[in-house]
Formats: C-alpha cells, sequence, structure tokens
C-alpha cells in the first residue's frame, strides 16, 4: 500500500529555509501520542548507551577498548585531515572576500573611519570584526551588531554610516562559520559559543572605550543571541540597552516529533545538511534588489540549514520563551506584521511580559523579516536612534535627580 503523507512547509526560525515535515502523523498506523513517546523512549535509551560507553572506556583502564585496524585508523585521519583543510580552506577564501568589501557608502557625503581586524572570542577561534567611526571626537554612544542566521556584520554598512552620522560609533561581529569568521559556512555548533562570543567582544569594547555608553543591537536569531546574553548580570550592567529587530523567540516545528528526534541528530550527524530546505525561500524584504544583492552575495550562506545549527535555534528560542518574565535590560524590539520568517506575536508578548522598566516597542504593518533592508529602511534606523537618544536622555536625567 502506498503512503501518501503530505508535506507543510515550515521556516527554519532564522533563515527563510524550508524544512519539510510529515503533516498527518496523527493519521499513520500509530496514535500520535504513542509515536511521540516511542521517539522520546528511544532517544533517552540512545543517549543512555552513548554515556554508559564513554564511562567504561573512562573508567575500565584494565580492559582497554579494542582499537581499529591501522587500514581504519589511517582511512579516518585522512578524512578528518581532509575535512580540516576544507574547512580552512573555505575560511581563507570568505575571509578574503569579507577584507575586500568596501564599507564606504557612495554618495552619501559623509566621511568615517572604518576597520576590520580579527577577534579571538571566548573558544580559540578567529572571529572577523569591523568598526565603523565618525571623525567627531563627540560619540554619544556605541551600538554593537550581532547579524542574523546565514549572513554577516559586512551587509549593515549603510546602517553603521546612519548612525555614523548621529555621532555613534559602530562595531560589528560575524559568528563563528559566518562572513569572515572560522568555521564551516552556516554550521553553529553551539548559540551558547555565540552568547559568549557576545559578551567577550562587549567586554573588550567596553575596555578600550571606557565611559561610553553601550547598546548590542540583534537582529532575527542575532536577536535571540543579544537578549540571552542580556540575561546574564555581568552583561546587562555593562549595556545602555538593547535593540531587537524581528528577533526569533517562539521557533516551532509543525510537529513535536522533531523536538523530540532533534536532539538525536544533532548529536549523531550535526553537519548534515536538510536537503531540499532552501528550494523555495520566503520573501524577506519587500525591496527586490535588497534579494538580489542578499541572495548574490557569496558571504551570505544559501545551503541547506545544516542539523546542529537547527536544534541549536529551537533550544535558544525555548530557552527565551520560558524567560520573559525574567528579562529586565531596557530594550526596543521592531517587527514587520508580514514577517513568515519570525513571529511578531511573540515579539508582543516579549514585551507585554518583561520585567524592564524601560521598554519600547514597535510593529511596522506591512513589513517583512529585514527590516533594515526594507524600502523604508532609513525611517527604521531613524527610529532606532531615536530610541538610544531618548533612553541615554533617560539616564542623565536619572543621573541629574540623583544628584540633588
Amino acid at each position: 500500500m502506498e503512503s501518501s503523507l503530505q508535506v507543510e512547509e515550515l521556516t527554519s526560525g532564522a533563515s527563510g529555509r524550508i524544512i519539510p515535515l510529515f503533516k498527518n502523523l496523527r493519521r499513520s498506523v500509530f496514535s500520535y501520542d504513542t509515536f511521540r513517546r516511542l521517539i522520546i523512549f528511544i532517544q533517552s535509551i540512545f543517549l543512555w548507551v552513548i554515556l554508559l560507553s564513554r564511562r567504561r572506556f573512562v573508567t575500565s583502564p584494565s580492559s582497554p577498548p579494542p582499537s581499529p585496524s591501522a587500514a581504519s585508523t589511517s582511512v579516518l585521519s585522512k578524512r578528518r585531515k581532509f575535512a580540516l583543510r576544507r574547512d580552512e580552506e573555505d575560511t581563507q577564501r570568505r575571509r578574503a572576500l569579507a577584507e575586500a568589501l568596501d564599507m564606504v557608502v557612495e554618495n552619501d557625503g559623509f566621511l568615517c573611519r572604518w576597520n576590520t581586524f580579527l577577534f579571538f572570542g571566548a573558544r580559540p577561534n578567529a572571529l572577523f570584526c569591523r568598526s565603523w567611526f565618525p571623525f567627531s571626537d563627540e560619540l554619544r554612544g556605541i551600538i554593537i551588531i550581532i547579524h542574523g542566521l546565514n549572513e554577516h556584520s559586512g551587509r549593515y554598512a549603510h546602517f553603521a554610516r546612519q548612525l555614523n552620522s548621529c555621532n555613534f560609533g559602530v562595531y560589528a561581529m560575524d559568528w563563528i562559520g559566518h562572513g569572515g569568521s572560522d568555521g564551516l559556512h552556516g554550521y553553529v555548533p553551539s548559540l551558547d559559543h555565540v552568547v559568549a562570543d557576545t559578551g567577550a567582544f562587549l567586554e573588550r569594547i567596553k575596555f578600550e572605550n571606557p565611559g561610553i555608553p553601550c547598546f548590542l543591537f540583534g537582529h532575527s536569531t542575532g536577536g535571540a543571541v543579544v537578549l540571552k546574553a542580556a540575561s546574564y548580570p555581568h552583561i546587562e550592567n555593562m549595556l545602555e540597552g538593547i535593540i531587537l529587530t524581528s528577533p526569533a523567540l517562539r521557533v516551532k516545528p509543525a510537529n513535536p516529533i522533531v523536538t523530540a528526534v532533534a536532539p538525536i541528530f544533532s548529536l549523531v550527524a550535526p553537519r548534515y545538511q536538510f536537503k531540499g530546505s532552501h528550494k523555495r525561500g520566503i520573501p524577506v524584504s519587500r525591496d527586490p534588489a535588497a534579494l538580489v544583492a542578499k541572495y548574490s552575495d557569496p558571504l551570505v550562506y544559501t545551503g541547506p540549514l545544516r542539523v546542529r545549527t537547527g536544534h541549536e535555534i529551537l533550544r535558544i528560542s525555548s530557552y527565551l520563551m520560558r524567560n520573559f518574565k525574567s528579562v529586565t535590560v531596557p530594550f526596543l524590539v521592531l517587527h514587520g506584521s508580514a514577517d513568515r520568517v519570525t513571529d511578531p506575536l511573540a515579539s508582543q508578548d516579549l514585551y507585554n511580559e518583561a520585567a524592564s522598566e524601560f521598554k519600547d516597542i514597535k510593529l511596522y504593518d506591512g513589513f517583512l523579516h529585514d527590516l533594515l533592508f526594507e524600502p523604508e529602511r532609513e525611517e527604521i534606523a531613524q527610529d532606532i536612534i531615536d530610541w538610544m537618544h531618548k533612553k541615554l536622555a533617560s539616564g542623565n536625567l536619572a543621573n541629574v535627580y540623583s544628584q540633588c
């Protein structure tokens, strides 16, 4: 008997990719609840086997594990070396492209100082970074840009220049596996590593720019990273506030079984790509030129979503959804009402539930996911600048009252 399972489309949560999922699993031989319990049971057994195996090898030195044959070891060693060499060559190629990008916006009539450099974060990986500063010495503040999934910091040059024109300095960091940074392109072994790198990057910037207020900006999955980073008191204390555009806050598969099996496949085949997950992308901007520029950019990863990366997005989203009420950092969240990649209602929930005393939300009717690449990008950037001015003014006023 032929199976005729329908396929339901689901975004990867922050990249506009499509993941095929079986829609009518409830009509299969097993009931939905029975199948789900079975998958969770298999997952538990699998994880226990791995843990017990590791423990046996560590705690039983008198009975060493059987070693593979010399031929098998040689083959595995060659494969690892080949994979490492391939990843290193890909990193060097991407880094050269990132270095070659011209960060000067033509015909804008504004001059700034820009630079690129490498930063070694919480782990021994070289992360490619950029900075843009106005020639004026009177900085109002510094904003640190954390880009979204599959893109890179160089895409935000126009936004950085607009910030410079209002006397804000700008830094930006490519995640691991993105832009000019180390790692396999499009592969994120842990978003907690990205959170830790963000915190370490902020610490360095605060050290190099003492006394200057700092803001964190995050787009899409970068918004989730920024929000989680700001949940740590030592990071929140270094911040004047955070800005989130289209944050990836409520990311759920159409079927809970995907959540159940994701940890297993993430452990067994972390780099595996969901074939066909990028065949029909969801529009992220109403500006056709912006779409062409994004998907023809060699530094933007356009391949299928990798298993571990997808699991990490589900994991950080789940964590944030459970902890909205514990958010105390000042924030501005912006979202397009027609965004089909991340959920604008989740941004509204964040605003409603967060304990932050200084918080604002702005929903743009009919706008899509990449707000800073919409036709109204300059107006949206100005909304962000106005909010930072408002936050700085409130802080100055509080200082005046405290001195009275």
